[in-house]
């Protein structure tokens, strides 16, 4: 009685959908997109550790944003936007003002508010 109520009807769905397997692909990649998946981790890291200093966490809060936040959309930039930011960062002197690192926070808002990525702006 177990036999014909479960077990037949379970074998039955698993040979019917036996043959629906998915399929998996391979393929190879150039040394190129290897270096730059690795040359992106390395910016964004650094990113995030110039993100991760106290006197921006602060600067952040203040103006309302949350470091949170924050780390989640550097992990949304392109890598285009990604090396920009980098590139300003790096341009920053060694102190770093705070006054510049809220630019640099607010140039990076502004290109994802523009990006469409978040609606900071919208919010007043």
């Amino acid at each position: 009685m177990f036999r014909k109520l479960i077990v037949m009807p379970l074998l039955i769905v698993a040979f019917v959908f036996q043959g629906v397997a998915g399929t998996a692909s391979a393929a190879v990649i150039s040394t190129q997109q290897a270096l730059s998946a690795e040359m992106r981790d390395a910016t964004e890291t650094r990113v995030r550790d110039s993100l991760a200093r106290d006197e921006v966490r602060k600067a952040m809060q203040h103006l309302g944003v949350d470091p949170a936040d924050a780390d989640a959309r550097v992990a949304s930039l392109s890598d285009a936007e990604l090396m920009q930011l980098q590139g300003e960062l790096d341009r920053m002197p060694a102190g770093g003002s705070a006054l510049a690192v809220i630019g640099v926070v607010f140039v990076v808002l502004l290109i994802l508010e523009l990006v469409g990525v978040t609606n900071i702006f919208n919010r007043v």
